[in-house]
């Protein structure tokens, strides 16, 4: 079984395209970031990014409700792809979201400047209507 849990920021907005079929996709680039302090004390960071896709209901609630910066939590898992480019097989490895939770620090509606509008707060269910509570509270092994 392959399990990948992701707690991190957007790094750009959410786009949206749907497939010939009328199936929504989604894409999003995710910052999660490690702090900790070396042996001379110093404050330490490195940032790694995550190309996260997904797909039906639940890219059009990312796409809906998420923008650059908001804080979100993804359950998922890898899967990488190949695609052709200048006759040379190129690949990809991103996160495909199983569930999805919004965190609280996310931007209120009209607090941001941006268009989207925005509904926050500790309740909002998982997406595909499982509530399972806070997973960061629940589910993290941290």
């Amino acid at each position: 079984m392959q399990k990948l849990q992701l707690i991190g920021n957007l790094g750009k907005d959410p786009e949206i395209r749907y497939s010939q079929g009328g199936v929504a996709m989604v894409n999003f680039s995710l910052a999660t970031t490690e702090r900790w302090n070396d042996k001379q004390g110093q404050r330490q960071e490195k940032t790694e990014w995550h190309k996260i896709k997904a797909f039906g209901k639940q890219a059009e609630t990312l796409e809906k409700y998420l923008s650059k910066g908001d804080t979100v939590y993804i359950d998922g898992q890898l899967e990488t792809r190949s695609y052709d480019k200048d006759g040379q097989a190129q690949y990809i490895t991103e996160v495909k979201v199983r569930e999805f939770q919004f965190l609280p620090g996310n931007r209120d509606a009209g607090g941001s400047g941006d268009s989207k509008s925005k509904y926050r707060d500790n309740k909002t269910p998982m997406a595909g209507g499982q509530d399972h509570g806070n997973p960061v509270d629940d589910d993290l092994p941290f």
